[in-house]
């Protein structure tokens, strides 16, 4: 009776540490598909085709998905630990509680364990499969990752070549085009070049034609100028020749008429003086007669003062002849005193002296005349 007491004490102990056991297991089945869901072949294929992730992104998935899955297994350890810790807990309840249900308990407990190895290693089958399928699924991805790098690496090269075309021939266009431009600027050049040259040489042909002309005009005035200076000259020189001559003539006259009128008065004089007792009546006679011709020859000039004075020295050759007529006492004014020497040189030679005697001839041969605007002397 006291024996059945006692088996029916541990009984329950044994019953709950079995069910809690169970309970866990059942737990962990059940959590284990919702923690970690296998991806489906479309979901991966899906993700390889819309991912466009970097491969540092992908890098950083993968070791998330290591760790997680190093989390995983690190529970599964723990629960296993604490499933383990409840089954000792179980076993020593169960051994202390009932010795005679030891064995029925550890072959429940085998048979547990054993389960839970065959789950545990169920689970660890899936895990591997979950991450070769990711990181069959993240090759495919970086696969397609790469591919589409090397797409946008092709793309990019192709559009850089294109552009670097595009460049070379624009460039090849411009150059061209600059080059025309340049053609047709020299083009021009010369042509505006061969027009102002040929402007030039015009305008400088008509300064030549027109200097030339100007010069041919020039040339034909002077030797108009030239002709009439010399026509006038001529006529000038004609008109001076016929006053000269007019002039000489007319001195030829008077001069004749005056050594005619000077040889009647000395004629007359040495007729008187001839027969005059002395010599000083006969030289003042001859003095008269010089002094006569003298004044008929003189020409006063204009606006002279009356108190001016000019002696005169007068020297006679032999027959009359003047040798020298000199200032010996100049007025102060030439023109005076030019037109005094200048009435003797006109009024001589006096060929009058010749007639005089040897001793009045020697007397009269150097006298001196005093000239005034109103007398000579």
């Amino acid at each position: 009776m006291a024996k059945r007491n006692r088996r029916v004490g541990y009984g329950l102990p044994v019953v709950l540490a079995i069910a809690v056991h169970v309970v866990a297991l059942l737990l962990t089945m059940l959590r284990l598909p919702d923690s970690e869901p296998t991806p489906s072949s479309s979901s991966v294929v899906q993700a390889t085709l819309v991912s466009d992730v970097t491969a540092t992104d992908q890098a950083q998935y993968a070791q998330e998905a290591r760790a997680r899955a190093a989390q995983r297994q690190a529970e599964e350890a723990a629960q296993q630990a604490a499933e383990q810790q409840a089954q000792e807990a179980a076993q020593q309840a169960a051994e202390q509680q009932a010795q005679e249900q030891a064995q029925q308990q550890e072959s429940q407990r085998q048979a547990a364990a054993e389960q839970a190895q065959a789950e545990s290693e169920r689970r660890q089958q899936a895990a591997e499969q979950a991450a070769a399928e990711r990181a069959k699924a993240e090759e495919q991805q970086k696969a397609a990752e790469a591919a589409r790098q090397a797409e946008r690496e092709k793309q990019q090269a192709e559009a850089e070549a294109a552009k670097q075309r595009q460049a070379e021939e624009a460039k090849k266009a411009e150059a061209e085009a600059e080059k025309k431009r340049q053609a047709e600027e020299a083009e021009k050049k010369a042509e505006a070049e061969a027009e102002k040259k040929a402007e030039a040489e015009a305008e400088k042909k008509a300064e030549a034609e027109a200097e030339k002309k100007r010069q041919a005009e020039e040339a034909k005035k002077k030797a108009a100028a030239e002709a009439e200076k010399k026509r006038q000259a001529e006529e000038a020189k004609k008109k001076a020749a016929a006053e000269a001559e007019k002039k000489r003539q007319a001195e030829a006259a008077a001069k004749e008429a005056a050594a005619e009128a000077l040889s009647d008065s000395i004629s007359n004089e040495q007729e008187r003086i001839a027969n005059a007792e002395q010599s000083d009546q006969a030289s003042n006679s001859f003095i008269n007669l010089v002094k006569r011709a003298v004044e008929d020859r003189w020409h006063l000039p204009a606006n002279v003062d009356n108190g001016l004075v000019a002696q005169v020295r007068v020297r006679l050759g032999p027959s009359g002849e003047l040798l020298a007529a000199s200032i010996t006492r100049s007025s102060g004014n030439p023109s005076f005193d030019r037109s005094a020497t200048q009435a003797v040189e006109a009024a001589a030679p006096f060929r009058e002296l010749q007639q005089l005697d040897a001793g009045l001839q020697r007397r009269f041969r150097d006298f001196n005349l005093k000239f005034t605007p109103g007398d000579i002397q």
